[in-house]
């Protein structure tokens, strides 16, 4: 090549922009488990090792998590103020800015996103 074709290519790849943040980042955790949440942990989905993102909600509260991670897919563990603890099994936290935990009385759980 020329060098008079080079400048244009060079300008030409450089003015690309880089792909935006595709991941997991920061959502308001609503609590409507039936009882106050006193901690969160989440767990890349089919791993072991849990991470703390903090203090829960009380029953029918809400709370900021500040979370970053480049996966989508998590399970979300919940300890609750009546001793029981719940796991949110395959959660999609990319794109989401509510994540609301849901229990019914019958012990059904799930997930609601906004």
């Amino acid at each position: 090549m020329t060098k008079t074709l080079w400048v244009p290519l060079f300008l030409g790849i450089a003015s690309l922009s880089a792909p935006a943040f595709a991941g997991a980042g920061n959502f308001v955790l609503v609590n409507k488990t039936g009882a106050a949440i006193s901690s969160v942990s989440v767990r890349r989905a089919g791993t072991s090792s849990w991470r703390p993102l903090g203090n829960g909600a009380s029953n029918g509260g809400r709370t900021t998590i500040t979370f970053q991670d480049p996966d989508c897919a998590f399970d979300i563990q919940a300890k609750l103020g009546d001793g029981q603890t719940v796991t949110y099994s395959g959660v999609n936290l990319c794109d989401v800015s509510t994540v609301t935990l849901n229990r019914s009385a019958n012990g059904n759980q799930w997930v609601d996103y906004d």
